[in-house]
C-alpha cells in the first residue's frame, strides 16, 4: 500500500534541478513521476522510482540531501469529481493530508493520486474501508511503464 518517495533538497538557483535528474539518468534510473515544491530557501524535488534504494544511494553519494518518505497511491477515475470523492472520505475520517500530487495512468480514464498523510496506516485503513482502490507499488509501475 505504501510507496517510497525520495525528497531531494535543492538550492533555488538556475540549472540546479537538472543536476540530480542527469545523475539519475546516467545511472539508468527512470522517474515514475516528480513533483517540485519550493520555499524561500530551497526547493524540494519529490520523486518516485522503481529502484528507490539505488536512486537514494546514487544521490547521497553525490552529496545530495535526500529524505525517504512513505506515501500512499490511490487509483481514481480521471473525471470531474474523482479527486473530490477521495477528499470527502479523508475529510469524514479526519485524515490530515500533508501534501498530494497526481498524474494520469496509461490505462484509459484512470489517474494516480499520491498522498502524504500524517498517519499513513490509519489513512490506508479508512480509505480501504470506504472502498477506495489503493495501488500497490508493482501495480502502479505496471500502469505507467
Amino acid at each position: 500500500m505504501k510507496l517510497q518517495q525520495l525528497s531531494v533538497f535543492l538550492e533555488n538557483r538556475p540549472g540546479h534541478l537538472a543536476e540530480p535528474l542527469e545523475l539519475l539518468s546516467r545511472q539508468g534510473i527512470n522517474l515514475l513521476n516528480l513533483s517540485l515544491a519550493d520555499t524561500a530557501e530551497f526547493g524540494i524535488l519529490r520523486i518516485i522510482v522503481r529502484d528507490w534504494q539505488k536512486a537514494e544511494q546514487v544521490l547521497k553519494e553525490a552529496g545530495w540531501v535526500v529524505r525517504l518518505t512513505e506515501v500512499v497511491a490511490v487509483d481514481v477515475e480521471d473525471r470531474p469529481g474523482g479527486l473530490a470523492e477521495v477528499l470527502q472520505v479523508a475529510g469524514r475520517a479526519d485524515l490530515k493530508i500533508e501534501y498530494m500530487y497526481a498524474f494520469p495512468l496509461r490505462r484509459n480514464d484512470r489517474a494516480a493520486l499520491i498522498f502524504r498523510f500524517e498517519q499513513p496506516d490509519r489513512a490506508i485503513a479508512q480509505l480501504k474501508g470506504a472502498g477506495i482502490h489503493l495501488i500497490e507499488a508493482e501495480e502502479l509501475f505496471a500502469a505507467v511503464e
